[in-house]
């Protein structure tokens, strides 16, 4: 297994966002995880990346526990995010956002190849790479969050919300990317709004709400389940 958490329990202020969740992970597959918006979704995956405190349970990538460590230790681990909302550095061209996802790494030859795997997994970027990351659209900026997120080499990949506000024919896209960068043996966790679409790419799914997980299964039960059916893929058979 690649991936653990154990009875996760994360507070905003005085108020309790996640109950005890349990997750895992296991290496090279896609999990997604389901939910309403307020659910825990984000929540979880900046748990993983250290971007929130924990106030209980345990994160474990293999034996390293990263409930212990700062956000900066954990991409050294190879966990590596790309945030909702995209957040590029507008004011920085696309290259330039790209080589800062690199960060941890010191090895130039190793970088070079990195960039030159991302361009060819996004050829736009390739072209654009001299551009000002803000004027991008909004896909472009999609493809330059992931982009930036692989520069580290990961071994897990955490997608916040990929196809938020974009063209359909731009998620079809976004998400056959996913499953080439899976097949080239990174794991992902996509957390996901287009249920439909986010099932179709896993392997399994988790689905959460109000801070719990409620189902746990494969992709394929899950899109058949009438109980997600009826809460996330718009109604019955």
């Amino acid at each position: 297994m690649l991936l653990k958490i154990e009875n996760l329990r994360v507070n905003y202020g005085n108020v309790e966002a996640l109950h005890g969740v349990n997750l895992e992970v296991n290496e090279g597959e896609i999990v997604t995880i389901l939910g309403a918006n307020g659910a825990g979704k984000s929540t979880t995956l900046n748990a993983i990346s250290g971007l929130v405190n924990i106030t209980g349970g345990s994160i474990f990538f293999r034996d390293t526990a990263l409930h212990k460590l700062p956000a900066h230790e954990i991409v050294k681990h190879k966990i590596t995010q790309s945030p909702e909302g995209r957040r590029v550095f507008t004011t920085l061209t696309v290259q330039e956002n790209l080589i800062l996802g690199a960060f941890t790494s010191t090895n130039t030859e190793r970088i070079q190849k990195s960039l030159k795997w991302i361009y060819e997994l996004f050829p736009r970027l390739q072209e654009r790479r001299k551009q000002m990351a803000g004027t991008l659209s909004g896909g472009e900026q999609q493809m330059l969050a992931i982009g930036r997120a692989l520069m580290a080499n990961p071994k897990i990949l955490l997608l916040d919300e990929p196809s938020l506000g974009l063209a359909p024919i731009l998620v079809k896209s976004i998400f056959a990317t996913v499953k080439e960068i899976n097949k080239s043996g990174v794991t992902v966790i996509l957390v996901e709004q287009n249920a439909k679409a986010a099932l179709k790419l896993a392997h399994r799914g988790y689905v959460m709400e109000v801070g719990n997980i409620v189902l746990a299964d494969s992709a394929a039960n899950l899109l058949i389940n009438e109980q997600v059916q009826q809460a996330y893929l718009g109604g019955g058979h």
